[in-house]
């Protein structure tokens, strides 16, 4: 999971409703009984689509939509009750089967959102409505019999469930013989009761309110007759659901009379259900047989609540008052059968599916509710018991089994219920709040992830339900605990939903009974909102809550007991962070004990616990740096950098142990000082230089950047020059024995660190090794013959190191680098603009490109801030060099990739709103036409420069800026040259309407003309023309023009006709020597274009011979295809007919 987690949008109303209202309406003004054409189509499923997505935004606060219900509903009804009509009485009328899927996809949109009980409430219910729906339901050609069409069916079956509880004897609706209607409605639903699909769940529906009538007790009779043959049987899995499904819902509903003498029966049934293991393999089963049998249990019950606590709560003068009392229980005699049946959902609690746990838990407490307060008593001890299963032998909450999740679950929310009913009396409410908050924690490791979410969130539950059924003076005593195992989990927790639930215990805790310490003051920084972001929570919210020292142990020792021992590497962090904020609250009095702490974790067979440990001890560091000074935090930071050694080398150097290599490198990042660096090898951490080398030659990255920000805290302490360059070192010596400029360029996965090595040294304080690391880095970008020709990655790296060095040194930039040091370092990022390296993984180019892009920006923006203190700041960045690095990151702004797109826009407009440098003639540094550019660009809308359709009808007027037209260009060509659809069409659609825009000469000093445009392109071409990565996109770009006539004005000009023979000269030199397929696509079609003019027709015609004889097939076919699809649609003044038949008879 993110360190962020995601947030859904909360709603407070259906605000949507006049848009949705809209749509619907439309929608429903199709003609059912008209097949659609296919723009028909389009048109009906964008507005089914966007009534859908909108149920969808709402389908977690679905009762936002219950005022608007019965005017969204029965309109849609209401169109397919007078279709069914229609098509029964004119059976030609059968209806699309496109528009009525989608009517009844709707309908049933509306059930999956709120559910079906709410919705059928909009049902008709007629009279004449039992008739229509049995008529088009079972109708041979209808819509209905379609197999594809089950919404339809699913949404007539419910339709019918209303219907077909009409208070009138069904045989008043038989037109022939007795008791037809019955059967018609019986025999019909029926035979869905053994689809795979929703038309099950329907006709289960539908048969359970028709068995529950009066006139129709017989039939039920028959139906469980049959039943009892049939599952025992080789019946179909589904066949067997919806069984179930039926009898359960007899069973909850049905009158007693009905059920009362079955009762054996149902028993009987579930033990054939476990004679069949392959059934029972499924979770609908298992959950359906577990509804059956409580709903037995409460059917041999008396309806009466054994115990009836009764709540009342009125306002007085002091607040709320609760009131209990117990009303007195009558005697009842309880069936034995009870004891069998609790039996078998005390075994369903620890199924393994969550569904068949959480109707086991309402089972049992709904039996429990209705029994006699001991025996009540009894099944609550029996639950409680399951705790204990897996616990017995546990010596902690860490020692259970992976496997008790599923038991400790199904107890949690019986537990949870049978609180909520008011069963649990007050001499229980001990045991019970010490496993609820016991399981408030449950999170146990398995394999790569873990268990027990679920289990923390029925905690949560059952601990919520407390505070609604309990008096407070029950729970008075155990209040101070319950207050601080809700907090600690509602900050600390892995889930968002266990935050928000432990929240919600909380608040009701506070709500109902004000015995939380600071309740008011602590639920506000704990709320539903506050606790919902995991790194707002650790950080923001818990130290606001540790303010309160009534809270604060309990948080601190979670975080050092669990949260530092986590399985998730990002918890640990955050823990870590959030340990360093709560003990500045008193550093003094908890920094030791924490550090103490976090010391044992370093002794840990566990690499988890170590890493924590490692990262609360850095953190802890941290919190010191931010109280003390001088040499009280030297002699902290020496303290806690000696527990380092606590560690064998065998963890911190093992292959497999990057975690932990990475967490030492952070810690010795922020313990180490100058004395230890003396030291060396007589420090208290004799190994900590091998770990710092292990680390820069690790592969793994993250290792490899926490080992250089170690090198980069030591080169504030000392001079690191000696280390870095020379083979021979003096004071260094035994520390280091290698030269890490050299032995970092010889390993592949090394290679990569070296730049951001030499990024992070001071060269401010020790400046020796300055001009070495400079021509590393100038050495290490050289794609030609740099030693990281091959390493992109590595390129990339020092590409980035070149602004980060220039920011270090720039206080003193005069002392520290020449005018040749900046000027080499600005000419490799331009050269790294040009940087379009491919290997199998893509453009990998597109890195070294981003990081120039990057670097150019922070580098002008270092230099421009720090001007006036610059000596010659005009040497250091001449304009006209800045005025290059514009146009580079400006091409790169209008290039095919996305990604680089965005940065490139994002460098740009961070340039574009830098103030001027403070020095002489400033505006010579000022972007040209900036206010032009900035009414272009800047404008406040969210979109970027990723998003083609909004970039490039702005990014071609960029060309009217006479200073960065060329590299605009080029980066526009590149673009037009795309695979990608969504960068080629806008680029094309933008560059066509700027060119026809173009006058055909221009006197003004900053327009683009037509000539000029025609002839950049064409110039380009021929600098390039061995290039096909460059004439091609070129070709491409004068094809696209041709196709948007936009060239139509050259044959008014002199100049114009020169240039087209220019261009036509270069398309058809030497067609039979080009071996580049789509060179000569697109010279052909350049060619063809030029039919059209005049000038050219006959050169053109001379020239096409030579690709429709050419010898590859595909190129003469593709020139015939495209000259005759020309023929067709050019007017060339001339009989073209002959040519076309030509064209189309031959076998090109």
């Amino acid at each position: 999971m993110a360190n962020a987690d995601t947030e859904r949008k909360i709603f407070s109303s259906f605000e949507r409703y006049e848009e949705f209202s809209k749509a619907q309406t439309a929608l429903l003004q199709m003609d059912l009984t008209k097949e659609p054409s296919k723009d028909e189509q389009v048109e009906d499923h964008t507005l089914y689509q966007k009534l859908v997505n909108t149920l969808d935004e709402y389908q977690e606060q679905s009762y936002l939509l219950d005022p608007y219900l019965e005017k969204l509903v029965t309109p849609v009804v209401e169109r397919l009750r007078s279709h069914a009509k229609e098509f029964l009485s004119d059976r030609s009328h059968r209806g699309s089967d496109f528009r009525m899927w989608r009517l009844s996809m709707l309908l049933y949109s509306y059930t999956k959102c709120r559910g079906y009980k709410t919705i059928i409430r909009f049902f008709p219910h007629e009279v004449a409505d039992l008739w229509t729906v049995l008529g088009y339901l079972d109708a041979e050609n209808g819509c209905a019999q379609n197999p594809e069409q089950w919404a339809l069916r699913y949404v007539l079956l419910l339709w019918l469930s209303l219907v077909c509880m009409l208070p009138f004897h069904l045989s008043q609706f038989d037109e022939t013989e007795n008791g037809h209607t019955a059967r018609v409605i019986e025999h019909t639903t029926k035979r869905y009761l053994s689809n795979a699909g929703l038309e099950r769940e329907g006709a289960a529906i539908v048969l359970s309110h028709y068995y529950m009538r009066c006139d129709t007790s017989q039939q039920f009779v028959e139906f469980f007759e049959w039943s009892k043959e049939t599952i025992p049987g080789n019946t179909s899995l589904f066949t067997t659901i919806g069984i179930l499904h039926v009898l359960c819902e007899v069973l909850k509903s049905g009158p007693l009379k009905l059920v009362r003498s079955q009762l054996p029966d149902f028993m009987a049934l579930t033990n054939a259900l476990d004679a069949r293991e392959t059934l029972m393999n499924n979770t609908l089963i298992r959950k359906f047989k577990t509804k059956l049998i409580s709903r037995v249990g409460l059917r041999l019950l008396p309806g009466r609540v054994g115990v009836l606590r009764v709540k009342a709560r009125f306002l007085t003068d002091g607040g709320y008052s609760q009131q209990f009392h117990v009303e007195q229980e009558e005697d009842i005699d309880v069936p034995e059968e009870v004891e069998a049946v609790l039996d078998q959902l005390f075994a369903a609690l620890q199924d393994k599916d969550t569904l068949v746990r959480w109707s086991a838990a309402k089972g049992v407490a709904r039996i429990a509710e209705r029994l006699p307060t001991d025996l009540a008593g009894q099944v609550l001890e029996t639950v409680l018991g399951h705790f204990a299963i897996h616990s017995v032998t546990a010596a902690s909450l860490y020692d259970v089994p992976a496997i008790a999740e599923a038991t400790w679950h199904g107890a949690c929310l019986a537990c949870a219920e049978m609180t909520r009913r008011g069963i649990v009396p007050p001499e229980r409410l001990e045991g019970l709040v010490g496993w609820l908050s016991k399981a408030l924690y449950f999170d146990l490791r398995k394999g790569a992830h873990s268990v027990g979410s679920n289990v923390r969130d029925a905690s949560a539950y059952g601990l919520w339900a407390l505070a609604r059924s309990q008096e407070i003076s029950s729970l008075a005593p155990l209040a101070s605990d319950l207050a601080r195992h809700l907090v600690t989990v509602s900050l600390y927790d892995r889930e968002v939903q266990i935050r928000r639930a432990a929240s919600a215990g909380f608040q009701e805790f506070v709500g109902r009974t004000s015995l939380f310490p600071h309740g008011i003051d602590v639920l506000r920084k704990t709320d539903f909102y506050a606790v919902g972001i995991r790194r707002n929570s650790f950080l923001l919210a818990a130290p606001q809550v540790a303010e309160h020292i009534e809270y604060r142990p309990y948080l601190l020792d979670h975080l050092l007991n669990v949260t530092l021992r986590h399985w998730d590497i990002s918890m640990r962090r955050l823990g870590a962070q959030s340990l360093r904020r709560i003990c500045l609250t008193d550093i003094s009095m908890l920094g030791p004990e924490a550090i103490q702490k976090c010391v044992k974790l370093l002794q840990a067979n566990d690499n988890s616990d170590i890493h924590g440990g490692l990262a609360g001890l850095t953190e802890l560091t941290m919190a010191y740096e931010e109280i003390l000074s001088g040499e009280m935090l030297e002699s902290k930071k020496r303290e806690i950098w000696k527990y380092l050694s606590h560690i064998p080398d065998s963890t911190l150097l093992g292959p497999r142990n990057e975690i932990v290599t990475t967490a030492a490198c952070d810690l010795m990042t922020q313990t180490i000082t100058s004395q230890e660096i003396k030291l060396g090898a007589k420090s208290s951490v004799p190994n900590w230089s091998k770990i710092v080398e292990y680390g820069l030659k690790h592969q793994n990255r993250a290792v490899q950047e926490s080992a250089t920000a170690t090198i980069g805290s030591m080169s504030k302490l000392t001079d690191c020059s000696n280390m870095v360059v020379y083979f021979s070192v003096t004071s260094l010596s035994d520390i280091f024995e290698f030269t890490l400029i050299k032995e970092l360029t010889q390993g592949t996965h090394s290679q990569r660190i070296l730049g951001c090595l030499l990024g992070v040294i001071d060269y401010d304080t020790y400046p020796t090794c300055l001009p070495q690391s400079i021509r590393a880095l100038l050495e290490g970008v050289n794609r030609l013959s740099g030693p990281f020709k091959r390493n992109v990655e590595a390129r990339q790296a020092c590409f980035e190191a070149m602004p980060i060095v220039l920011r270090n040194t720039v206080a003193h930039l005069s002392y520290h680098l020449t005018v040749e040091d900046i000027s080499s370092i600005l000419d490799a990022l331009l050269d790294g603009l040009n940087d379009y390296s491919v290997d199998e993984r893509g453009d990998v180019g597109s890195w070294i490109r981003i990081a120039c892009v990057n670097a150019l920006g922070n580098i002008a923006e270092t230099l421009m801030a720090r001007a006036k203190h610059i000596v010659h700041f005009e040497s250091y960045l001449p304009p006209l060099k800045y005025h290059d690095c514009i146009g580079g990151i400006l091409k790169q702004g209008v290039e095919r990739l996305d990604n680089v797109r965005q940065e490139s826009g994002r460098t740009f407009t961070k340039l574009l709103s830098l103030s001027p440098p403070d020095v002489d003639n400033s505006d010579r540094w000022i972007i040209h036409r900036s206010e032009f550019l900035q009414g272009l660009f800047v404008t406040g809308e969210e979109t970027g420069w990723n998003d083609a359709n909004w970039l490039f009808p702005k990014a071609v007027k960029i060309l009217d800026v006479e200073t960065y037209r060329k590299p605009v260009l080029l980066g526009l060509i590149t673009s037009v040259g795309s695979l990608t659809d969504s960068t080629h069409r806008p680029v094309s659609a933008s560059l066509v309407s700027y060119v026809r825009s173009l006058p055909l000469r221009t006197t003004e000093p900053h327009r683009y003309d037509l000539l000029s445009i025609a002839n950049d392109l064409l110039d380009y071409a021929n600098a390039n023309s061995a290039a096909n990565s460059v004439v091609i996109p070129v070709f491409q770009v004068f094809n696209i023009l041709f196709d948007g006539d936009a060239f139509r004005l050259l044959e008014e000009a002199d100049e114009g006709i020169q240039f087209l023979r220019r261009l036509f000269s270069m398309v058809s030199r030497y067609p039979g020597r080009i071996k580049n397929i789509k060179r000569l696509h697109q010279s052909m079609k350049v060619v063809v274009h030029l039919l059209s003019f005049k000038g050219l027709y006959k050169s053109c015609v001379e020239a096409l011979p030579n690709f429709l004889s050419h010898q590859y097939p595909n190129v003469r076919s593709d020139t015939a295809e495209f000259l005759y699809i020309s023929l067709q649609s050019m007017d060339f003044v001339r009989d073209t007919e002959e040519a076309e038949n030509v064209l189309l008879e031959t076998e090109w």
